[in-house]
């Protein structure tokens, strides 16, 4: 019996550390169903038609519209890292606030330099002011 609780204990603190090593997990499995299909699964885009979301300028620049876009998408024109991209991204209104912020945290901790982290809260505040 002891040993039974040995390793069910051991079971756990392995389980509880995975957890903690891919705290994103949510967010990249989000991002594989509902952005990766453009933006590719290493976030490097289209050739030339979608814009990557890699070490993007534009994504530093537009932070407080990330949510927005996701949910809305985004047409016409914009420009990221110095080259023009006009193609209409479709918007996922299904998603929820929870979703949507665990979509934004795994871009942030995936590509970018300092990675911010975006509250649910926050999220609804932006989805809020852009209806």
């Amino acid at each position: 019996m002891y040993r039974f609780i040995l390793i069910a204990q051991f079971v756990a603190l392995i389980f509880i550390l995975s957890c903690q090593t891919s705290p994103f997990n949510q967010g990249k499995i989000m991002y594989g169903n509902f952005c990766a299909n453009c933006h590719m699964d290493d976030g490097s885009g289209l050739r030339g038609r979608i814009p990557p979301l890699a070490n993007s300028d534009y994504l530093k620049k537009h932070r407080n519209e990330l949510a927005c876009i996701i949910r809305y998408g985004k047409k016409g024109e914009i420009e990221v890292n110095g080259k023009k991209y006009d193609e209409a991204m479709p918007g996922v209104p299904q998603l929820t606030y929870f979703e949507i912020a665990n979509i934004i945290n795994y871009m942030n901790q995936a590509w970018d330099d300092k990675p911010a982290y975006v509250k649910v809260q926050e999220v609804q505040r932006a989805l809020e002011k852009c209806k």
